[in-house]
């Protein structure tokens, strides 16, 4: 997939649907914090969560609070460095992708990158000797590795035959930017196919990208309406900014049937993401043109809608990209 590169997984490492803690609940371990805040892009946040979940030893926290050092400073770090060979050591072949990467890090072209144990040609030739064998015996989380690592975009055609929804994805996105070869007429139909089988197996990404393609080539509203509801169930921005609006009619466009209570109790639920992705200036403009349509009494019941969506429902996210670039 040479226009895409992705260098970033979308499968975005989804993390087990969190509630808020009551008395009767578990509470979440400090690395399932951490990957919440830093799925919401609370980077500062998520960092002594994913800190403490470090120290301790998991591999996937020392991933991420790698990730997370390296995008707060904008290039690696001694100390991203530090906790992605701590993860790389431990078997972790995404910190070894992007240890492998550091090569074409900004760091190189500012000439202060740290020293590493490994040379970068080094740790992809581990990543590659870890995924292959699994990907051979049918792994397909490791066959779209193998695609990150190689940029063969067989094994990406391999994953998403096997049933990754990440490589799924990116089949429908490779295809609709020209990639692949097809007799006239299957391109588009290929590219829904793809975006089918990824929502289907729950790539929240997909699900919006499935029913803004049924909206354009089918016209099967009923079908698009499920797939934008099922994106904000899963606790996506994209899906729950979706979803409040059309309920409310700020626009009307997938035949949502007009419910300005739910529309402006799910639109405040995104007042959560105030620290990541410039969220707040949305809900600023927008909750308030909602309200203007509102009773006093549909507002209060707004406000205990919200508050139950919110404890039913996995904790919003942005679902980043696993191997961020940026």
């Amino acid at each position: 997939m040479s226009l895409l590169r992705s260098f970033f997984v979308t499968f975005i490492a989804l993390v087990p649907a969190i509630a808020i803690a009551s008395d009767n609940q578990v509470q979440p371990s400090p690395a399932e914090k951490g990957v919440v805040l830093y799925n919401q892009l609370k980077i500062s946040s998520a960092i002594p969560y994913l800190k403490s979940a470090s120290e301790a030893g998991n591999d996937e926290a020392q991933y991420y609070l790698a990730e997370a050092l390296r995008k707060r400073n904008r290039y690696m770090t001694s100390e991203a460095q530090k906790w992605y060979e701590a993860a790389a050591k431990q078997g972790n072949y995404y910190a070894m992708i992007q240890l492998g990467r550091s090569g074409d890090d900004l760091c190189k072209r500012m000439n202060n990158c740290p020293n590493s144990i490994k040379a970068p040609v080094d740790w992809l030739r581990n990543a590659r000797d870890l995924a292959q064998p699994r990907a051979e015996h049918g792994d397909a989380e490791a066959m779209y590795v193998m695609y990150e690592i190689t940029l063969d975009r067989s094994w990406l055609e391999k994953s998403a035959l096997a049933g990754n929804a990440t490589a799924q994805y990116w089949m429908a996105i490779g295809d609709r930017q020209g990639e692949g070869f097809f007799l006239p007429g299957r391109r588009n139909a290929s590219v829904g196919n793809w975006l089918k089988a990824s929502a289907e197996g729950g790539n929240p990404r997909a699900m919006m990208e499935y029913a803004a393609y049924l909206h354009e080539n089918s016209g099967d509203l009923e079908t698009a309406r499920h797939w934008i509801r099922t994106a904000a169930e899963r606790g996506y921005e994209s899906g729950v900014t979706s979803y409040g609006a059309y309920l409310a009619h700020a626009p009307e466009r997938f035949g949502f049937e007009f419910d300005v209570v739910k529309g402006y109790a799910i639109t405040s639920l995104l007042k959560e993401l105030d620290e990541g992705g410039g969220m707040q200036s949305y809900v600023d403009e927008v909750l308030p043109e909602i309200a203007e349509k509102m009773t006093p009494a549909q507002l209060v019941s707004a406000e205990k809608f919200a508050s139950e969506w919110k404890a039913a429902h996995p904790p919003l996210s942005f679902f980043p990209e696993k191997l961020g670039r940026q």
